[in-house]
């Protein structure tokens, strides 16, 4: 099944192409269908997403998944969240965001530097799909003091991934996928797929 991923970011294409290697399902961008951005204009990571879902499948006549994600740090009441692709800006790089977010947590001590990333996935099957699949995963981790790592994307190299002593940018994308938020979200969205074309296949014949 071919489905269009309504994202224009390049690190969650990679990724999720990553992830669906050994499934049914073929990513395609939505910038490889001339698919243009919809405005995020919804208050939850779910809105979002579904916002974003249900523009690509109207525009393509494809299924489409699309996901919202973001970094919530406790000492900021949850900031940035929603809003973690745009902290900075609506034209802020990686780079950018994270300057703002190390500088608004500049005098937060090492206990209280507790984060959250978030992912939320959904799929629709069409345009007007009234049950869409969606999907949720977390990870836990430290926003560390500076930030280390050349990997990932986003926030990876300020996020500490507990137990390791290494970014979300230091250490492996196959480790990443097992341990992130996107890849928990991910093997749950893939498995109730998987649930719902079962319920939709028709009886075997009977030879009675």
């Amino acid at each position: 099944m071919e489905i269009v991923l309504a994202t224009r970011n390049a690190g969650k294409v990679r990724e999720l192409q990553t992830m669906l290697e050994d499934t049914p399902y073929q990513v395609v961008p939505q910038s490889a269908l001339a698919c243009p951005e919809v405005p995020e204009t919804g208050l939850t990571f779910v809105e979002n997403a579904l916002i974003k879902a249900r523009h690509a499948a109207l525009y393509t006549g494809r299924p489409a998944i699309a996901d919202d994600s973001g970094l919530a740090c406790e000492a900021l009441a949850g900031a940035p969240g929603i809003y973690s692709a745009r902290y900075a800006g609506v034209d802020a790089s990686d780079a950018d965001n994270i300057d703002r977010l190390l500088h608004a947590m500049r005098l937060i001590p090492a206990d209280g530097r507790r984060c959250r990333f978030i992912c939320v996935i959904v799929f629709l099957s069409h345009p007007l799909d009234p049950c869409p699949i969606i999907a949720q995963g977390s990870w836990d981790g430290v926003v560390t003091q500076i930030a280390r790592g050349e990997g990932g994307f986003g926030y990876d190299p300020i996020f500490e991934v507990p137990g390791t002593g290494m970014t979300a940018a230091q250490i492996s994308p196959a480790e990443k996928i097992r341990l992130s938020h996107r890849g928990a979200a991910l093997r749950s969205l893939v498995e109730r797929l998987a649930q719902r074309e079962m319920s939709t296949q028709p009886p075997p014949a009977s030879h009675a």
